[in-house]
């Protein structure tokens, strides 16, 4: 690893202590009331927004952390419930645009509770319920900060809903998301995946962000063994197909 890039990780790394103590300095002021004394319904309004962009820093540093490993071909497998990899992807979403519903998901306790708390988000989850309590192998962190990035897309970019479907078959961990929005023109197919490659908004009415994150999805499946393919038209929609291979739990 070359010192620049050494210095680079040392600092994204030590991000986290300054931002673990904002953290909970805020918790404290809204939960111990008795202790730090009352706070107005404005004043919740505001501490509550600045924890949530506190949320979104820590997982900022954490991708950063996770490419940069990437970049090194490191991979860190381990045995999980794939129901717990989908609902901490979830709950990370949500908690920045709708807040009570990462908190249902947090005590969603069935899939088809899940499912209908979803769906009244205009998301669909297709998975099997044997699937759902099935532990799997892999590398969670990489795997969710794919499936986050994906599904954020999709979120952004639809026009009524997104659908993410999952399965295993032959040993892989198979997932599509698919929005219903303007789609991606066939030109694009290959620079989408560019960092900092932006389509041109006058021809689709959008911009899909700055680039880094589908270059960075791309990187994590590569590092991986996974493979990653994208459906798309334009005026159709866009679906975003991974397969990510599974080991043997607890080898």
């Amino acid at each position: 690893m070359g010192r620049e890039r050494i210095k680079f990780d040392l600092l994204i790394h030590d991000l986290k202590v300054p931002l673990a103590v904002m953290e909970a300095g805020i918790t404290s002021l809204l939960n111990r009331r008795e202790k730090y004394g009352d706070i107005t319904g404005q004043q919740e309004k505001v501490l509550k927004r600045v924890l949530r962009n506190n949320k979104v820093l820590k997982t900022l540093v954490n991708d950063a952390l996770e490419l940069g490993k990437s970049r090194q071909g490191i991979v860190n497998f381990s045995n999980l419930r794939l129901s717990s990899l989908i609902e901490e992807a979830l709950v990370e979403i949500f908690d920045l645009t709708h807040c009570n519903t990462s908190e249902e998901i947090r005590h969603c306790l069935e899939l088809k509770a899940l499912k209908k708390i979803l769906e009244g988000k205009g998301v669909l989850l297709v998975i099997d319920k044997g699937l759902w309590g099935q532990e799997v192998c892999l590398d969670a962190a990489k795997v969710r900060q794919v499936l986050r990035n994906l599904l954020n897309n999709a979120l952004k970019y639809r026009k009524e809903r997104v659908e993410l479907s999952v399965d295993k078959r032959d040993g892989y961990l198979i997932f599509s998301v698919k929005d219903d929005g303007e789609g991606i023109p066939s030109t694009y197919h290959e620079k989408i995946f560019e960092c900092y490659f932006q389509m041109d908004a006058t021809e689709n009415g959008c911009v899909r962000g700055h680039g880094l994150g589908l270059a960075g999805v791309m990187v994590l499946i590569e590092d991986m063994g996974g493979r990653l393919f994208l459906e798309s038209g334009e005026g159709k929609g866009a679906k975003f197909l991974v397969e990510v291979p599974l080991r043997a739990n607890g080898h």
